[in-house]
């Protein structure tokens, strides 16, 4: 028996169609990943199977009493003394008239504060909104729903937590609904995926990689079948044409009219995503000699920020900065790109080297009132108009776009010109800091294989667990100042350091979720 079903759903925000027609049923047990590109209503329906968010037209069917449980992206606590008493108010434990079972809820929530790293003292009232979030987590697991509504859980968890949530939900006897950027978290959790596009919602077994290859397949066999039935329609006609006048093969023509008129071709719409084409061409092969760096060391405000710092790539590495000290990462990225002078020590790019810079900071590229096409213009060896359109056409900007004025951009779009830039520089090395700010999951895919794939030297910062674990090949992270610095995969430095699993949170941050 189902746990619910939506049938012919019709869901608008303002003059925005989100849900048109959609159906979707799911049985109890599955943990079904709910995806598609930015602004489809994924976070709104989520609000809906909570109750919190009426449809506009169709229904919602749910098996009788069903628990449910809504963890937002930016949940609210309840005014308490404290987050304990946060949680017990959320969770409507005052209406629950068996004592003992209050005080065996209470003593969950408290076991799930403890995992998330939160004291049951702590004041609701001063919480950061990743304090909020944990605690609504700890809530929700606590309470174990019939229903577990999940919107970006794993923002602001270290991987320790990751780990155990997945784990968690995974031996999680209920049904999980998530929707999250974490494609790494998506194929550890998820039995199903629910796609949603064009407003309606289409249903895979398997997880988010799963989803990847059978919805391509689908559309590949679709196209597929199509063929053959054009194939059919020609032959039919070709005899149709050739032997209706014929008296002695009329009745053959008569039939295969008949037989024409029943052959209907599958309508095969397009996926509304769209996925930029990302390819980093270095317009000069690497040499030996890369980067030296040697005893840098950098304070800002009395805080030493690198201390001592020594290392050397080879023309093969592709290093990841991991680690939680964001500035640290930023600082040193900022010297290597000449934006900052250390207090001491040095660095020496080698003689076949050319650099590209993504800096997590953008905002002084845009300061201007340049149109697009003129911004990428002055970064183009080549200033060919119909050139520079070119770079900007794989990230999706299309002809007329070209016009906008840089200073009006989205955070999404700024991001792309910016990777359209690092494209048209044909630099053999690249710096990106935290390239993944601002994109939607597409996005995301294209970066992940234009950074697989880019045959140059590389050094990048992202919290995107899968982006770092299948693009590095060396590890380095900074802690008080120093450096570690291990020829490793990510998930063998995690594995082989417990510490660095607590130090390390994945979070989509606000700016992120404005152009989700």
């Amino acid at each position: 028996m189902a746990l619910f079903t939506l049938l012919n759903a019709h869901l608008a925000w303002g003059d925005l169609p989100l849900l048109d027609g959609a159906q979707l049923t799911i049985d109890p047990g599955e943990r079904v990943g709910l995806i598609g590109r930015n602004g489809t209503g994924k976070s709104s329906l989520l609000s809906v199977l909570a109750g919190r968010t009426k449809l506009d037209d169709g229904e919602l069917q749910f098996t009788d009493g069903l628990r449910t449980v809504f963890v937002e992206q930016e949940p609210l606590l309840p005014e308490a003394p404290t987050v304990l008493e946060s949680l017990v108010l959320r969770g409507r434990l005052q209406d629950i008239s068996d004592e003992r079972e209050v005080w065996r809820l209470r003593a969950r929530i408290e076991e799930m504060l403890h995992r998330f790293d939160l004291e049951v003292d702590t004041d609701p009232t001063k919480a950061s909104g990743g304090e909020k979030k944990r605690a609504a987590l700890a809530l929700a697991l606590a309470l174990e729903p019939d229903l577990l509504l999940l919107d970006e859980p794993t923002n602001h968890l270290d991987l320790d937590a990751i780990a155990w949530l997945e784990e968690f939900l995974i031996n999680f006897e209920n049904t999980v609904i998530v929707v999250s950027h974490d494609r790494y978290f998506l194929n550890k959790v998820c039995t199903q995926i629910a796609d949603i596009d064009y407003g309606k919602i289409q249903l895979y077994a398997g997880n988010y990689d799963f989803w990847v290859e059978s919805s391509q397949l689908i559309i590949k066999q679709m196209k597929e079948a199509n063929r053959k039935k054009e194939e059919k329609i020609k032959e039919l006609q070709e005899f149709i044409q050739r032997f209706s006048a014929n008296a002695s093969k009329s009745k053959q023509a008569t039939s295969r009219k008949r037989a024409l008129e029943k052959i209907q071709l599958d309508d095969i719409k397009p996926s509304s995503r769209k996925y930029p084409y990302i390819d980093f061409r270095p317009a000069r092969e690497i040499g030996n000699e890369v980067l030296t760096v040697e005893h840098l060391s950098k304070t800002i405000d009395g805080e030493k920020i690198l201390d001592d710092i020594s290392f050397i790539l080879g023309r093969e590495d592709k290093v990841a900065l991991v680690g939680p000290n964001e500035r640290a990462k930023t600082v040193l990225f900022k010297i290597l790109a000449g934006e900052m002078e250390p207090d001491e020590g040095s660095y020496k790019w080698g003689l076949t080297t050319t650099q590209s810079y993504f800096p997590k900071d953008n905002s002084a590229e845009f300061a201007n009132d340049d149109t697009i096409v003129e911004w990428l213009t002055q970064y183009s060896p080549e200033k060919d108009v119909t050139y520079v359109r070119g770079f900007l056409g794989r990230m999706l900007f299309a002809g007329e776009d070209g016009v906008k004025k840089v200073k009006v951009l989205s955070g999404g779009e700024k991001v792309r010109c910016m990777l359209s830039k690092l494209m048209i520089s044909g630099a053999n090395v690249l710096m990106l800091d935290e390239p993944t700010d601002h994109l939607d999951m597409e996005s995301i895919d294209a970066l992940n294989r234009g950074m697989i794939k880019f045959p140059g030297v590389m050094i990048f910062s992202s919290r995107d667990h899968q982006i770092v674990q299948t693009t590095a090949n060396r590890i380095m992270e900074i802690i008080n100042g120093k450096l570690i610095d291990k020829i490793t995969t990510y998930d063998e430095y995690l594995e082989s350091d417990e510490m660095a699993r607590k130090r390390f949170t994945f979070t989509v941050t606000e700016s992120d979720e404005e152009d989700d």
